[in-house]
């Protein structure tokens, strides 16, 4: 266990840490973010978690559609996320050319966010929820800790632009879409059909294809917000 005594850590970054069981004792913070997996979170005696989650509902109520089991409200959480990232990708074009290639604080910029999300819905959808044996779109970007991305068809020296990455992205909607429009409750609840032998993600052995599609709606959520955070930010720079 890795302790900190006294240690001025004003201006550090954890990324990509697990900080589970972490113990904070008299600490000062301020003006702190936290993006990331939050849950039973305690501070001065108070769990915030819930009012986190409660807060985040609020603000985005496509939340509660995407966390049903219900084949409607799954249809519409999925048309709004769609609907929102349009509205961004629109804001973008209108924003300095070469925008889209930016990285804010070393995250991924725009383009390379929705190469991560052609690499979630390859995996988590199309091999998850389908049960295909297809090699992954080469563009489509994973995570660094993802092993044999290129076994598994990811090509390390993409560098598509951004009007590739788009087409590609609403073939993947419109086949997400259409998935949909079908599905019923029964096949949602039924076991993944993750295909046998090596590739990502390993664990979604045992979940159900619900499980598997709302980590989809998740990744698309989540990474929109991010997008939005870092082109508010790059638009102050700008003006």
């Amino acid at each position: 266990m890795t302790t900190f005594n006294d240690d001025d850590l004003t201006d550090a970054e954890f990324r990509e840490c697990d900080l589970t069981r972490a113990r904070f004792v008299g600490v000062v913070m301020q003006d702190v973010e936290i993006d990331g997996l939050i849950r039973n979170v305690v501070i001065n005696g108070v769990e915030v978690s819930g009012y986190v989650e409660a807060e985040l509902d609020r603000r985005h109520p496509v939340r509660l559609l995407m966390r049903s089991g219900d084949p409607a409200d799954l249809r519409m959480a999925h048309q709004q996320l769609r609907a929102q990232w349009a509205i961004t990708v629109d804001r973008l074009r209108e924003m300095p050319a070469g925008t889209e290639h930016e990285s804010v604080n070393s995250e991924w910029s725009m383009t390379q966010t929705l190469r991560h999300l052609v690499f979630v819905h390859d995996s988590w959808f199309r091999r998850c929820c389908l049960g295909s044996t297809a090699l992954f779109t080469p563009m489509g970007l994973g995570p660094e800790f993802v092993p044999d991305q290129q076994r598994q068809g990811l090509d390390p020296d993409a560098a598509p632009e951004l009007a590739e990455v788009l087409a590609v992205r609403e073939e993947q909607g419109t086949e997400l879409a259409r998935w949909l429009e079908t599905v019923t409750t029964e096949d949602l609840v039924a076991p993944a059909p993750v295909p046998e032998g090596p590739g990502w993600p390993p664990y979604a052995v045992g979940k159900s294809v619900l499980e598997c599609l709302q980590v989809v709606l998740n990744e698309e959520w989540a990474h929109h917000g991010f997008c939005v955070r870092d082109l508010d930010l790059l638009a102050r720079v700008e003006s």
